[in-house]
């Protein structure tokens, strides 16, 4: 199996790197039929891209895409999906002072050791500009998933000590999110996160947060028992994207302060012979499967690890050298991971929603 592939039934295989001619994915297993909506495809990587706002990475890219093959009329063949996303503004000659250095907790040294090699323009594979042909795919899966009326959504929940209270969504709108460049959607916990990125920027540095998912309208029942469990597959696709530290579903850590007495969702019938739950301190997943409520997570993010101060660390000879911090990055990676966060969600549950359907029950 493939490093650069994820996915059993809904498969994809991403391609390129930072400062190479293109980034790409082929998707394989989407069912024929779909109708590809290439305008949403293309919102959705408009979220991702850099150059957004003042407070993300001034490169500037486009991320148009081109569909190579698998789609005909507007619609799925069947057959595998294959898009490109031609680099643009890529400028290796800011990178030229690294070439033989190793950034503090940047993949350069763990590359050099692994492949003997590494392209050291703007991280090359390792950068998260790999994540755009992901939010390509995640943005196909999700148009499949609407198809059955799951939907997927994420919003930024904290940037460094700033916190919104982990049941926020449970009892406000969310849409505020995609009208402030943060992606967060408590207006004035908004504000007071950009006054946060602004001031870390001004400094030279970075900061880190967290971005809460969302999985709405999940039927009971999907997910595989033991090694391939729903939330374990969400930890491992979510884990997946670049500076993410950790994982939580449904109550997550928060749980250990709790007694069973207060944990254990309860179970009910609605009046439409619903089976519910009074609560969710699961996160909508028990025994690994979905259990037909809301499945919720959040994701941590460390700070992005290029600083403008300089840096002491070594070179490939292994003799100490000074780092500078040049090129262009994220003050604070969370307002443009929260589409990435949704894509790889979107993948991990169209993949479980066709192995739902190939393993139904005959009869």
């Amino acid at each position: 199996m493939s490093a650069n592939s994820f996915g059993q039934l809904f498969r994809i295989h991403t391609f390129g790197e930072s400062h190479g001619v293109a980034l790409g994915v082929v998707i394989d297993g989407c069912p024929p039929g779909l109708a590809f909506d290439e305008a949403y495809i293309q919102a959705q990587l408009d979220r991702r891209r850099p150059g957004q706002s003042a407070i993300v990475t001034q490169r500037k890219e486009s991320d148009t895409f081109e569909v190579l093959s698998g789609v005909m009329e507007g619609y799925t063949t069947g057959t595998p999906i294959a898009m490109l996303l031609r680099n643009a503004d890529a400028r290796s000659r800011d990178y030229s002072h690294i070439r033989d250095k190793y950034r503090p907790s940047h993949a350069d040294y763990t590359y050099q050791v692994k492949y003997g090699r590494r392209d050291y323009r703007g991280g090359g594979r390792s950068s998260a500009r790999e994540t755009a042909a992901r939010v390509a795919a995640g943005a196909v899966a999700q148009l499949l998933l609407r198809q059955v009326g799951v939907y997927v959504r994420a919003y930024v929940s904290q940037v460094g000590e700033l916190a919104l209270p982990s049941t926020f969504y449970l009892d406000n709108d969310l849409d505020y999110a995609e009208q402030n460049p943060v992606r967060c959607p408590d207006p004035a916990m908004a504000r007071e996160m950009e006054r946060l990125i602004r001031a870390v920027r001004k400094a030279g540095d970075t900061i880190g947060g967290a971005v809460t998912g969302l999985v709405e309208g999940v039927p009971a029942g999907w997910g595989e028992p033991v090694f391939d469990k729903l939330h374990a597959r969400l930890g491992q696709a979510i884990l997946s994207i670049n500076a993410c530290k950790g994982f939580e579903y449904g109550s997550g850590f928060g749980g250990m302060t709790m007694r069973g007495s207060e944990h254990n969702d309860a179970f009910y019938t609605d009046t439409d012979g619903r089976v519910r739950t009074h609560t969710n301190h699961s996160g909508g997943v028990q025994g690994g499967i979905s259990n037909g409520e809301a499945i919720y997570f959040r994701a941590a993010f460390k700070p992005v690890a290029t600083i403008v101060p300089d840096q002491q660390s070594i070179d490939e000879r292994g003799e100490a050298v000074t780092v500078a911090g040049k090129g262009r990055h994220d003050p604070c990676v969370v307002p443009r991971a929260v589409p990435i966060v949704e894509a790889m969600a979107a993948l991990v549950l169209a993949d479980a929603y066709l192995l739902w359907r190939a393993g139904r029950p005959l009869g």
